[in-house]
């Protein structure tokens, strides 16, 4: 096997949006950093599901309601 190939992991502080952090371990930076996080996984909407809403683009939702609308619950 050849050295030195795998990366150095070491432990880092990460701090979410809220202020909250938490240490881990990561190849991020050099020892002791801290990684300060702009999108936050416990508030943004990809994963908290958020507010989806239903776009109708060239009329396909209206066309697909109109054909499978019996088979829905209202």
């Amino acid at each position: 096997m050849k050295q030195d190939t795998h990366p150095d992991y070491h432990f880092i502080t990460v701090v979410m949006t809220d202020g909250t952090s938490y240490q881990t371990r990561s190849t991020y930076g050099k020892e002791g950093a801290t990684l300060n996080l702009d999108i936050d996984p416990k508030t943004h909407p990809a994963w908290t599901g958020g507010n989806q809403q239903l776009l109708d683009r060239g009329g396909r939702v209206s066309r697909f309601n109109a054909k499978f609308g019996g088979f829905t619950r209202k």
